[in-house]
């Protein structure tokens, strides 16, 4: 399959490209470097506020600790 590579834009073939899907080592390596220096970001659910709990308003005793 030909696409294009995703740091330089240059055509690349999964079959023939070792580095598929980037079309050189060296834009594979660059890749390898933007996630290092945190400039991608992976879009994450936000979290629940704790203080409401997910059952309608009950909190269920934690199976993990006794009840007093």
């Amino acid at each position: 399959m030909k696409f294009k590579c995703p740091i330089c834009g240059k055509p690349t073939d999964s079959e023939a490209d070792r580095d598929f899907p980037f079309c050189s080592d060296r834009c594979r390596l660059m890749d390898l470097g933007n996630w290092a220096a945190e400039k991608y970001k992976v879009a994450a659910e936000t979290k629940m506020d704790e203080s409401e709990p997910e059952n309608g308003g009950t909190r269920e005793p934690d199976a993990n600790h006794e009840s007093e």
